[in-house]
């Protein structure tokens, strides 16, 4: 079912919504904390990605129960700019991804193949906590100026996510995980080097974070403006009419899937440290038109995931 989503103000915050009270690739022994997922930039991806062996399990965790998603659109100072429809879109994406829970005919269903050390395999189940919008101020915590006159580095992020559970009081745990949103004009690195759009487009990783009542690990991903790019970061197809939010969205779903199957860097990738995600990089199969997935009656353009049952990369569970 639908979640109604209601707009409330928190701290200066903007609330849609709440629940209910590696470097890249990781190494094998990648611990937790550490950058995982990349989405390579164009002409970065390796086409040796989705050969090879299949994905393995290293005794990780794995998201068994439902998988709560928050966006958090941080626009530093309120100074930078999203598209006119980028929120409504992607907000919509979540929200249908929560509705469409269960269904076989989407690429989250491939994620069900995959199991915890006790043999119990993922469920397809998602549900959309809200979207946030925060505008608190930022300095520059990095030199890269690829996506515009800001730079923020991975702490930033963290501390952005952070800040965002405490002043809200939103929940924590390694079923919560936070996407943040960074307007256009807005520029993100990571290790010093490794910066959006001449690096990646996207990335996945986990941090603490605790509400006034309990603490805890969190999800979160790094989310550049793709639109500030396209020849980067770009899908090439735009179902929604918006490609910065198009674009977005495929990325989005790249770490979606990446945290369902190892949310902690522990659990499920292959021999080279390539998780699901990876492995299926800018490969979106076969489609006609300008969509390969119809989920809950939303239509996007999303690239293919791996499955160890056919070996390939596939958008359902073959």
């Amino acid at each position: 079912m639908r979640r109604l989503v209601l707009s409330i103000s928190v701290s200066g915050l903007f609330l849609l919504g709440a629940i209910p009270a590696h470097a890249s690739p990781p190494s094998p022994s990648n611990p937790a904390g550490h950058i995982l997922g990349v989405v390579p930039a164009h002409g970065h991806a390796s086409s040796q990605r989705s050969g090879g062996s299949n994905l393995t399990y290293h005794n990780g965790p794995v998201e068994i129960g439902v998988h709560h998603t928050f966006a958090i659109y941080w626009n530093p100072s309120n100074v930078y700019s999203y598209s006119t429809s980028y929120q409504s879109i992607i907000n919509g994406f979540f929200q249908n991804v929560a509705g469409g829970s269960g269904s076989t005919s989407n690429v989250y269903d491939s994620d069900t193949q995959y199991y915890n050390s006790a043999r119990t395999h993922i469920s397809y189940s998602e549900s959309f906590g809200g979207a946030i919008s925060d505008s608190s101020a930022a300095g520059n915590g990095c030199s890269s100026r690829a996506g515009g006159s800001l730079c923020v580095n991975d702490g930033q992020i963290q501390q952005e996510v952070q800040r965002v559970v405490k002043n809200s009081n939103l929940p924590v745990g390694t079923t919560d995980e936070y996407f943040v949103f960074l307007p256009n004009g807005v520029s993100s690195c990571y290790g010093g080097s490794s910066c959006a759009f001449s690096q990646f487009c996207a990335y996945h990783s986990n941090t603490s974070a605790g509400n006034g009542t309990t603490s805890g690990t969190v999800l979160y991903a790094n989310m550049p403006y793709t639109g500030h790019n396209l020849s980067a970061c770009g899908s090439g197809n735009s179902p929604n009419g918006d490609a910065a939010a198009d674009s977005t969205i495929n990325v989005t779903s790249h770490e979606a899937n990446e945290s369902i199957t190892d949310p902690l860097g522990t659990a499920w990738y292959d021999r080279s440290g390539y998780e699901n995600g990876d492995k299926c990089a800018w490969n979106f199969g076969s489609y006609s038109g300008n969509y390969n997935q119809t989920i809950d009656g939303g239509h996007y353009f999303l690239q293919q995931e791996w499955s160890n049952h056919s070996s390939g990369c596939v958008l359902q569970r073959t």
